[in-house]
């Protein structure tokens, strides 16, 4: 199996500026993500599997962190002004990744695994749960992480309407238990068919024929926000030192200081 890792962060951001490039308790934030693909890499990895890594960036910080990673190698693709935007949906972006890997490594793919850099709190297993799903299910057009939601739109969650407050969606359920399970959408891995991603409608990719694994809830989705990057580096210190699968990565990239 063939399968393209894409690491994708562009240089501006309106919520947290210079994210991508941060540091996540004292360590640069994509080494995280990077610490996953390199223990997949030698601990999950079949023999006769290909496994490319590529970076998808305009920034110059970003290209200069990944390179100071020897145990990875990350091929660079200098992200094109037009899919800099705030705007651009990342789908775009992975596709982008995807026919310049193509090209690069005169390489046809089986899979196409998305880590969002500021996502950083998963373990291997995570990563290779939804590769394992997406193996499982060849005919979805993505597997990706979700966590359990916190609310429920048929339960406790409400919306403003003609100068009220009401529920989300309309119910007479009493108790969270009764109304349907809804899930929260991470952010953190992604596995896509290569297929789907040439050919699928990119503003609506999400909408069908898509499948999902459930991750640990880590409190904070990703860092979306000066309090959700303050905060998230508490949770983390907590996950680092007590729960062996999130110690494993943080030993990883601590080695590479």
């Amino acid at each position: 199996m063939n399968i393209l890792f894409t690491l994708c962060g562009r240089a501006g951001s309106k919520g947290v500026k210079g994210k991508n490039a941060r540091d996540f308790l004292d360590i640069p934030l994509v080494w995280y993500s990077m610490a996953g693909v390199d223990i997949y890499m030698n601990q999950v990895k079949k023999n006769g599997d290909r496994v490319d890594v590529v970076l998808n960036t305009d920034s110059e910080d970003l290209m200069q962190l990944v390179s100071q990673v020897k145990d990875v190698n990350v091929t660079v693709l200098r992200r094109e002004p037009n899919l800099g935007g705030d705007k651009v949906p990342k789908v775009v972006v992975i596709l982008d990744s995807l026919l310049r890997a193509e090209k690069q490594f005169n390489v046809t793919y089986d899979m196409v695994v998305d880590l969002d850099i500021t996502s950083p709190l998963r373990i291997v297993q995570d990563i290779k749960n939804v590769i394992d799903r997406k193996v499982l299910r060849p005919e979805v057009d993505v597997v990706y992480s979700v966590t359990h939601a916190r609310r429920n739109p048929y339960f406790n969650m409400v919306k403003e309407e003609n100068g009220f407050f009401c529920k989300a969606i309309s119910s007479s359920f009493t108790t969270r238990q009764e109304a349907p399970v809804f899930y929260d959408m991470n952010a953190s891995i992604y596995a896509y068919s290569p297929k789907a991603l040439k050919e699928k409608e990119q503003s609506t990719f999400f909408n069908s024929n898509c499948d999902a694994v459930v991750m640990m809830d880590t409190g904070i989705l990703d860092i979306d926000s000066e309090e959700d990057y303050h905060l998230m580096q508490v949770i983390a210190k907590y996950l680092f030192e007590e729960k062996d699968g999130f110690k494993e990565v943080y030993d990883k990239v601590k080695s590479w200081r």
